[in-house]
């Protein structure tokens, strides 16, 4: 992010702009202070913020069911036959966000007092991040890594080189507005947590001035059901074993190939 500032390649964030120490705290001054979101309903009937968890409890038990749905299906039909079994090893995250999209577009439609609020969603979504960074740090198994330690040096010298270089050279060719911002919440997604991009994002933008998280937000519907933790990822060690690791080398190259071209000369042009 220095970097990117100093060398005049952040649009938002500009070498000459002075941080207060409050912002650099993690403070907002009290004048700018904004109510962390709107009560939908009555406390003496049901707590507004408890009305939300449960929503997002819904979409998480109608993603579960999905998901179960989607095992049964495997075990009765290819699954047997074939003795490739990948759906068990899928996350509930992706089918929870499709679990969410059903549901809200079941209160768009149903939901005639519109009970709903984004923003205290969004403070139980910065909740939800909080807790998965924690948990996602103290869950790292040290033993594990300290006994595969060279293979993981390795994994991820060449996984941070990649993403600077993605990042650097490919972001500009690809998202020509505001390649920077944009491209920070990837780079940081791409190095493990979509929390690290969405901080990265709110450093280089800060008031949301650009088409950045918005952008971002949009592009998750397509990435995370598939590769941030979705299908493919869950299904990468099944995958290994069952063809071996070249197959799935080349498979994953020639993906690379097709979206580098894409990204390039269509994308660009937009």
């Amino acid at each position: 992010m220095n970097y990117a500032v100093k060398k005049g390649k952040t649009e938002i964030i500009t070498e000459d702009r002075e941080i207060s120490l409050k912002e650099q705290a993690g403070i907002v001054e009290f004048d700018n202070r904004v109510s962390a979101g709107k009560l939908t309903t009555r406390a003496e009937s049901i707590e507004p913020l408890s009305l939300h968890f449960a929503y997002v409890g819904v979409a998480i038990g109608i993603g579960y069911l999905i998901l179960e749905a989607l095992i049964l299906l495997e075990n009765l039909t290819w699954g047997p036959s074939t003795g490739v079994y990948v759906l068990e090893f899928i996350p509930l995250f992706p089918f929870a966000m499709f679990g969410g999209i059903l549901l809200q577009i079941f209160l768009d439609r149903f939901d005639i007092y519109r009970t709903l609020d984004r923003d205290l969603i969004v403070r139980i979504q910065g909740l939800s991040l909080d807790v998965l960074i924690v948990s996602a740090i103290a869950t790292l198994s040290l033993t594990i890594i300290g006994e595969n330690l060279i293979p993981f040096l390795s994994l991820a010298a060449i996984g941070i080189i990649w993403n600077l270089v993605a990042l650097i050279y490919l972001t500009p060719l690809m998202i020509p507005t505001y390649w920077f911002e944009r491209g920070a919440g990837n780079f940081g997604q791409s190095m493990g947590m979509t929390a690290t991009g969405i901080l990265l994002m709110k450093l280089a933008d800060p008031k949301n001035e650009t088409p950045a998280l918005e952008g971002f937000g949009y592009k998750q519907l397509l990435f995370e059901p598939i590769v941030g933790g979705g299908i493919f990822t869950a299904a990468s060690v099944p995958l290994i074993f069952q063809f071996g690791p070249v197959v799935v080398l080349i498979f994953c190259f020639i993906m690379l190939i097709i979206w580098l071209i894409i990204g390039i000369f269509s994308f660009r042009k937009k």
